[in-house]
Formats: structure tokens, sequence, C-alpha cells
């Protein structure tokens, strides 16, 4: 099964190389831990979708490089959703981001005919991190640190909050002593509110019941806990445990 998926997630993003060639775009969400992975092995699947992040300012060539491609087409209920033409490709979610912005910016929608995106103010945490090149395809991803503050500040519940926290997860299962740092760095300049945010949802993270053909949590508490205790501790702003 993984090395289905990620037959099938790396032939997607071969058929999207003219997107992912434009300036600033980023594959983002939970392909994110499957791509960084030893050989993009592809093992902590959470969802069989993939974001790609358009920064503002690259919008039109992004709608550009849209024309070229053959494998997809916009979705009738949703045009910021491009559906693949072929089982063997996975479907492909446009959302905006607008590095410049404030990261508490609202959300706001970019219209357009062809690409409408939603903006998302915490998007602004994203940073282009490693292009991987994986079997010819080269892929842009944001820097670890970024993307799992994004999923921990943002509020989100139900399915879709667990999945965005076994994301995190994932990135904590690749994440080097480097990006530990940078997250640590990160959440202590966030404001109280967003701080404990992130606490809170390390801690439902902790404490979370396995998901089918997902990543377990209940197997890496200790890391979780871990993590939680650096955040928590006085020189990011909280207090000692």
């Amino acid at each position: 099964m993984p090395g289905q998926f990620r037959d099938r997630l790396l032939r997607t993003l071969r058929a999207l190389q003219p997107v992912l060639d434009q300036p600033g775009v980023l594959v983002i969400g939970s392909e994110v831990p499957n791509l960084l992975e030893q050989d993009a092995a592809s093992t902590l699947v959470v969802s069989e979708d993939v974001d790609i992040g358009v920064p503002v300012a690259s919008h039109a060539h992004v709608k550009a490089a849209l024309a070229s491609l053959r494998d997809f087409e916009p979705s009738r209920d949703e045009p910021s959703v491009w559906v693949p033409r072929s089982q063997d490709l996975i479907e492909i979610n446009f959302v905006g981001m607008n590095p410049e912005g404030d990261i508490e910016q609202p959300a706001f929608v970019l219209e357009d005919d062809t690409l409408p995106l939603l903006v998302f103010g915490y998007l602004s945490f994203l940073r282009h991190g490693r292009t991987l090149e994986v079997d010819g395809v080269r892929i842009p991803l944001p820097r670890p640190a970024g993307l799992m503050l994004e999923k921990l500040v943002t509020e989100r519940t139900g399915e879709k909050g667990d999945r965005d926290l076994l994301v995190v997860l994932g990135l904590l299962l690749t994440a080097g002593a480097e990006d530990l740092d940078e997250l640590a760095t990160a959440a202590s300049r966030l404001s109280k509110e967003l701080r404990q945010a992130v606490l809170s949802n390390l801690t439902v993270l902790s404490l979370m019941s396995p998901h089918a053909d997902m990543p377990d949590p209940t197997l890496h508490r200790r890391r979780v806990a871990e993590i939680l205790s650096r955040l928590e501790g006085p020189s990011n702003g909280g207090a000692p445990r």
C-alpha cells in the first residue's frame, strides 16, 4: 500500500511539474512528511490529496502554467480543486499564501475565473525549505517548523483537526534537531494566544487514539511530550512544568 501510494504521489507531482516550477510555489500539507522520509517512502499517509500553496504574487504565473496540464481539470463544485482524469493520479487542492502578509490576517478570497484561491493568513508561517529531486521530479517543500506551526495554531475540529495533528506527528518523526530548534524559537515569538493554541494542540496530539491506516500517536507520546515540555519552558514564554 505505501509503495502504491508513493507511485501515485510521484506521478501526480510529475504531472504538476510546470506548476511546481513557478516562483514560491510549495507542496504543503499532509504529503510533506511522506516526501521527507528517506527516498520519499510515503508511509506516513494521512490523506490522499495534494495541497499546493500558491503565493499571491505568483498567481498569474501559476494560472498560465495550468494551461499546460493535460491530466487534470477543475472540479465543477470547487474551482480551486483540480481533479485527475486518471485513477493513477491524486486530487490537487490549490490554496493561497501571502508570505509578506500578517499571520493573523483573516482569510480572504482571491477572485479569479480560472483559479480562485482562499488565502490563509497562517500560511505566512511557511518558507521555502528544501527542493527535493525524487525520480526526476523537483518538489519544493516548506521548512518543517513553519508547517508545524501553521497546523498547530489553526483552529480545526473533528476529523480534519485530527488529520492536521497527525501531519504534525509525521513532521516530528522526520524532523532533525535544527527543525526543532527553529520550532521552539518561532513559538517563543508568538503572541500569548497563539502560543497557547500550539500547546493545547500538542496536548491533544499527546492524548489521541490511533486512526486506521495513519501514523499511530500512541507509539510516539514520549516524543510529543518532550516537545511540549520544551515549548512550555520559561524561555518560550510558558511556565515550568
